[in-house]
């Protein structure tokens, strides 16, 4: 295997260097790609400064901010065209436990994509207030309603694939940002007939920096995702979920 782990960045340069030092200590072998809007505080300067950098650490430097989806599309490119098997994508503020990373690669033994999850048994969230966790419920149940989807955390932004599986999503000609990246990759992922397991993990609120959550953000979802049903309504797709999309356990 030749793993890949992608974190993109922006003005995260108190917490870049813990992340990093937390996945390599869980997994010593694999590398990283840290994809840097070029930052003002100098997190693309913390980067480069790991003893790591550049054998093991690497960094991608865009020349502004565009979006986390467009800057995961961005590293997926890199990852892909160096030829990296598995790809691993992750938050840079130890929301999404390094710990589980393993875990993620290891399920895509059996699955085409592997998504860190909050709502299967065994996941939970930390810090986090009762409108926070209302919120995130009420977000998935939409999601899950309208496309019809059987994935839990259809907005976890933990997730690993297997490479043919990008390539079969289609997920450099997405156009999705924020919170709607990740529907739309389960959604897809869902209508192609891929697999997917969800690897319970507990979700800890960012200790440092600040989220990067906007109003915005939550908007482009919920348009987007009327969006995408319309259109199969209107073009008469199945409805139906793929059988072959699955989670290791459905219960809340």
């Amino acid at each position: 295997m030749n793993p890949i782990v992608i974190i993109p960045t922006y003005n995260e340069a108190l917490g870049i260097r813990t992340v990093l030092d937390e996945v390599l200590r869980v997994a010593p072998d694999i590398d990283l790609l840290v994809v840097d809007d070029s930052s003002p505080d100098g997190t693309g300067e913390v980067v480069k400064a790991h003893p790591r950098y550049p054998a093991q650490i690497h960094l991608l430097t865009r020349p502004q901010k565009a979006g986390l989806g467009a800057a995961y599309r961005a590293g997926f490119a890199w990852a892909l065209d160096r030829g990296n098997d598995i790809i691993v994508q992750m938050d840079a503020d130890l929301s999404h436990p390094p710990a589980k990373i393993p875990e993620l690669v290891a399920a895509l033994e059996r699955s085409d994509v592997a998504i860190g999850s909050r709502y299967v048994k065994g996941g939970g969230v930390g810090n986090w207030t009762l409108r926070r966790r209302l919120i995130s419920r009420a977000g998935n149940a939409y999601v899950r309603m309208v496309l019809g989807l059987r994935v839990r955390d259809a907005t976890a932004g933990f997730r690993a694939f297997r490479r043919d599986a990008l390539l079969t999503l289609g997920v450099l000609e997405s156009r999705s940002n924020g919170y709607s990246f990740q529907i739309e990759n389960t959604w897809r992922a869902a209508r192609l007939g891929l697999t997917t397991t969800e690897v319970p993990i507990t979700f800890t609120d960012r200790a440092v920096g600040v989220s990067k959550m906007s109003p915005d953000i939550v908007r482009e979802a919920v348009l987007r995702v009327l969006a995408w049903r319309w259109h199969e309504i209107r073009s008469r797709r199945p409805i139906a979920v793929a059988t072959a999309e699955r989670s290791t356990d459905a219960r809340v």
